[in-house]
C-alpha cells in the first residue's frame, strides 16, 4: 500500500515526525569501518571512496588525517573519524600551538565539506607508546581548545581509543576495573570525556581473548554464535547472562568506569574483527570464522539490543578493517583482517541477508530492483514518493546536482529509489514489486559516478571516476550535505508536493 494521506495537515505532521526521527537517528547504533594503509598496492582515495559508497559504508575511521582521503571524502555524506598518529602525540601534547596548527591544517581546512565527526588522539597509547601517556590528556585538551577556537567543538568530539587489555578482571564484568597504574592518566581523561560529551573509545578483539584463554573461552562464545541458556556465561554478582565476549567486554568497560565514579560516558568500539587467515599456530583464523564473527557482530550492533547490562544503549562499532594489509609486520593473521582485497574484491561474502544495507558485499550473482519499462508514470511517481518517504530510502543522490540526478526522469529516479529500498530490506522476497511497477534484474543499473546500492563500484571501472587534485587547496563547503537535516527536510517537502499531485 503506497503512501496515502487524507489532508495536507497529515502530510505536514509526517514531515515533523520524520525530522524528529532523523535527529534521533544520530544517537542510534551504526557500523563503521577502519581504513588501514599498510598495503603494497594501496588504492587511490577515489577508489576507496567508490568502494565505501558501493557498500553503503557511511562511517569510517582513518589512522591519520591524510589530505588525499579527506578531499576524496568531501561531499559524500560519509562521517569521518580522523586520528592524531602516535608519532605526533608527544609534539602535540607538549605544545598548544602545535595542536592548533594540526587542527587548522587537518580539520578546519576540510570541514564541513568533509563530514569530520571525531578526532582520535593517538591509538592504544597505554599499551603501545606508554612513554607518551603522561601527555595524552594534555594533547586531548589542546586539540579540544583548538576546536573551541574554531567553533567546532560541538560538531567534532575528541577521544582516544584504548586497548581492552587495560581492563583487568574483565569477567565477571561487575568486578572489572582499569589497570590502577594508569589511574593518574585515566581519571583526568575520563573527566575530560565526561565534560565534553565524548565516548570512551575501546578496541575489542574476542579473537585474541579466545586465543589467550587456553581453552577457557569457547570458540562459539567468541564468535557470537547463538548459545543455549545453559551455555551462557553468568555474572554471579548481577545474575546477568552473557552469550558472547563482545558484550561482556563492553559491560566490563562500563563497570570499570563506574568503579572510578564515572557513570554517564557512553562506550564506542573503535576496532573489532576477526582474521581470515593465520599461521599454523593460528588454526581459528579462517575465512569461515571471520565471516561468522563479523556477520554476527554487524547484525548484533544494528539490532540495537545493546548489552545485557545496558539493554537498548547503542554500541556503535568500527570493523577492523576495510582492506587486508599485506605490509603489516608480525604473524600471517596480522595481514588478514580485511573485508576486501586492494582491488575491491571481497575476501568473503558476509552472511547479512535481512540485516539491512550496510556491507552487503556479495559482488557475485548480484540482483537489482529496477523500474519496469512502460510502467504508468503516475504509478512510478507514487512508488518513488513512497520509497523516499515512508520507505525511508535516502534519496539525496537523485536531487539536482547529485551523482544520480541525471537522467532526470521518473524511470531513472524510481529505479534508484526502488533498488535502494530493495537493498535496504536485504533483498527479501516481495521487496521489489511496488504495485507491479518494479522488477528484479541481474544488470547493474549504475552509470558514470552514480553507484547504486549493492553494486561493487567497478561496473564502469575505477578509471572513470574523476579524481580530485591531490594538490588542491582546502575543500569548498558542500552545496548539500547528504546527512544535513535541512536537505532531508527539503527532500521530504518535495515528496509531499509530489504526493499531493499524484494522490
Amino acid at each position: 500500500m503506497f503512501w496515502k494521506m487524507e489532508s495536507l495537515f497529515a502530510l505536514t505532521l509526517l514531515v515533523l515526525v520524520a525530522e524528529v526521527s532523523f535527529v534521533a537517528a544520530d544517537d542510534e547504533a551504526f557500523i563503521g569501518v577502519n581504513i588501514g594503509t599498510d598495503l603494497s598496492d594501496m588504492p587511490h582515495p577515489t577508489q576507496v571512496v567508490a568502494l565505501l559508497k558501493a557498500q553503503q559504508i557511511w562511517h569510517v575511521r582513518l589512522y591519520d588525517a591524510d589530505r588525499g582521503m579527506l578531499v576524496a571524502l568531501a561531499n559524500t555524506g560519509i562521517q569521518v573519524m580522523v586520528s592524531v598518529p602516535n608519532d605526533q602525540l608527544l609534539g602535540i601534547g607538549q605544545s598548544n600551538s602545535t595542536a592548533a596548527n594540526w587542527v587548522s591544517h587537518n580539520i578546519v581546512a576540510h570541514y564541513p565539506a568533509t563530514n569530520i565527526t571525531a578526532i582520535c588522539v593517538g591509538s592504544e597509547v597505554f599499551t603501545t607508546i606508554p612513554n607518551a601517556a603522561p601527555v595524552l590528556v594534555n594533547a586531548m585538551k589542546y586539540i579540544q581548545s583548538a576546536l573551541v577556537a574554531s567553533n567546532l567543538d560541538r560538531q567534532i568530539k575528541v577521544s582516544t581509543p584504548l586497548s581492552s587489555s587495560i581492563i583487568l578482571d574483565s569477567f565477571p564484568p561487575s568486578q572489572a576495573f582499569f589497570n590502577r597504574s594508569w589511574n593518574p592518566v585515566l581519571i583526568p581523561m575520563l573527566n575530560f570525556l565526561q565534560s565534553t560529551g565524548s565516548h570512551l573509545m575501546l578496541n575489542i578483539y574476542p579473537y585474541y581473548d579466545y586465543m589467550q584463554s587456553n581453552g577457557v573461552i569457547p570458540l562459539d562464545y567468541a564468535l557470537m554464535k547463538p548459545l543455549a541458556p545453559t551455555k551462557e556465561a553468568v555474572d554471579a554478582n548481577t545474575l546477568v547472562h552473557y552469550s558472547n565476549v563482545f558484550d561482556a567486554m563492553v559491560d566490563a568497560a562500563y563497570f570499570a568506569m563506574n568503579f572510578l565514579n564515572f557513570t554517564n560516558i557512553p562506550v564506542m568500539v573503535t576496532e573489532s574483527g576477526w582474521p581470515s587467515k593465520g599461521d599454523t599456530n593460528e588454526p581459528d583464523a579462517t575465512l569461515d570464522n571471520a565471516n561468522t564473527y563479523n556477520s554476527n557482530l554487524i547484525r548484533h550492533v544494528l539490532n540495537k539490543t545493546g548489552t545485557p547490562n545496558h539493554p537498548g544503549i547503542a554500541v556503535s562499532t568500527y570493523i577492523y578493517e576495510l582492506y587486508n594489509e599485506d605490509l603489516k609486520p608480525g604473524p600471517v593473521s596480522e595481514k588478514n583482517w580485511g573485508l576486501f582485497n586492494a582491488n575491491g574484491e571481497p575476501i568473503y561474502i558476509l552472511h547479512l541477508t535481512g540485516a539491512g544495507l550496510v556491507l552487503a558485499n556479495d559482488t557475485t550473482n548480484q540482483t537489482y530492483c529496477t523500474a519496469k519499462e512502460g510502467a504508468d508514470p503516475k504509478m512510478l511517481q507514487a512508488a518513488l514518493d513512497w520509497a523516499c518517504g515512508p520507505g525511508k530510502v535516502n534519496c539525496s543522490a537523485i536531487l539536482q546536482g547529485e551523482p544520480c540526478y541525471e537522467p532526470d526522469n521518473v524511470i531513472a529516479h524510481a529505479t534508484y529509489a526502488f533498488n535502494s529500498y530493495y537493498s535496504r530490506m536485504g533483498k527479501a522476497p516481495g521487496t521489489c514489486d511496488f504495485n507491479g511497477v518494479a522488477a528484479i534484474t541481474t544488470t547493474n543499473p549504475s552509470h558514470g559516478t552514480c553507484l547504486f546500492p549493492g553494486s561493487t563500484g567497478k561496473i564502469n571501472g575505477f578509471g572513470n571516476i574523476t579524481a580530485p587534485s591531490m594538490n588542491s587547496t582546502s575543500s569548498a563547503p558542500p552545496a548539500q550535505n547528504l546527512y544535513n537535516l535541512g536537505s532531508m527536510s527539503f527532500l521530504l517537502l518535495r515528496v509531499l508536493i509530489c504526493s499531493i499531485v499524484f494522490l
